[in-house]
């Protein structure tokens, strides 16, 4: 068993993108520049945010973020994405989620402009990934992708199952996974809370993409021998006996399905910190194709 270590694998992403970075410095250009936008005061929001800017702080980009009240309009959200569009010196917009249940995430998303959309979730971005075409690849689905290169494994062939079907990470990891490239040509099936027999489903997996937001749903008994492993899920599980008072949960039972695994993603450690690499490969694509 091997871990899949996402730490490490962003870490040497971001090494490479500081040093592009500096190269473009050097050149005389400015550094890709990156807006977020939290609403609210979501915890969990925060420290996604929080990453992402110190992210972008070790690399060399600029970053902005934009703190708006949990009471701001949806006119008002939309009136600054339009003027963070208009503006010439911001290369990638991103909207921390989830947002305040007055606002909606489509109308927001739709407003950020297809150019500017690092985080992959424009129509046109998806769109445009479904055809093959170059485009912002939602971050965490490309982040399991870069992470399955890194460690050079050859998915041609294999059966993917994935556990989940949101349009954030489920049905793109199964359109990327089944994709003409490498990683890529597996045969994927998708499974979600109206399937059956999903453990037969697992039991037949080469690879498991587990992204259902359930703790410890993937069991031993449901993973067959030398199966790859990529736990999606982060959930906070309450934990007095945590100084923050609460636990990070994979969807998958670590312990007693990791001796079965030829490889598997620790969670944390794991997918998340590509989620972050991948976000920021997509911003220095967005500055290099709009400067």
């Amino acid at each position: 068993m091997q871990i899949l270590d996402g730490q490490a694998t962003s870490q040497a992403i971001k090494d490479a993108l500081k040093l592009r970075v500096a190269q473009l410095i050097l050149e005389g250009r400015r550094a890709p520049h990156l807006v977020a936008i939290l609403v609210g005061n979501n915890g969990a929001s925060e420290t996604y945010v929080g990453a992402k800017v110190k992210a972008c702080s070790e690399i060399g980009y600029k970053s902005t973020l934009i703190r708006l009240d949990e009471e701001t309009s949806e006119h008002k959200l939309l009136s600054v994405i339009g003027e963070l569009n208009d503006d010439l010196s911001v290369d990638g917009i991103l909207v921390q989620l989830p947002l305040p249940k007055h606002i909606s995430d489509e109308k927001v998303i739709n407003a950020i402009s297809a150019s500017k959309d690092v985080d992959g979730f424009h129509p046109i971005s998806i769109g445009r990934m479904v055809q093959g075409l170059s485009s912002f690849t939602p971050a965490t689905p490309y982040g399991i992708m870069l992470l399955l290169e890194h460690y050079k494994i050859d998915t041609k062939g294999m059966h993917a199952v994935v556990l989940g079907r949101s349009n954030i990470v489920g049905r793109p990891i199964s359109i990327l996974l089944s994709s003409n490239t490498n990683p890529g040509n597996c045969t994927v099936t998708v499974c979600h809370s109206h399937t059956k027999n999903i453990k037969e489903f697992c039991l037949e997996a080469d690879i498991i993409v587990a992204a259902l937001g359930r703790p410890g749903f993937v069991t031993a008994d449901m993973v067959k021998e030398g199966a790859i492993i990529i736990d999606v899920g982060i959930t906070r599980v309450a934990d007095a006996g945590k100084k923050s008072g609460f636990s990070i949960k994979g969807d998958v039972d670590f312990t007693n399905v990791s001796p079965k695994c030829a490889y598997i993603t620790p969670v944390p450690k794991g997918v998340g910190p590509m989620t972050i690499a991948a976000l920021m490969k997509n911003t220095l694509k967005a500055y290099l194709e709009n400067n």
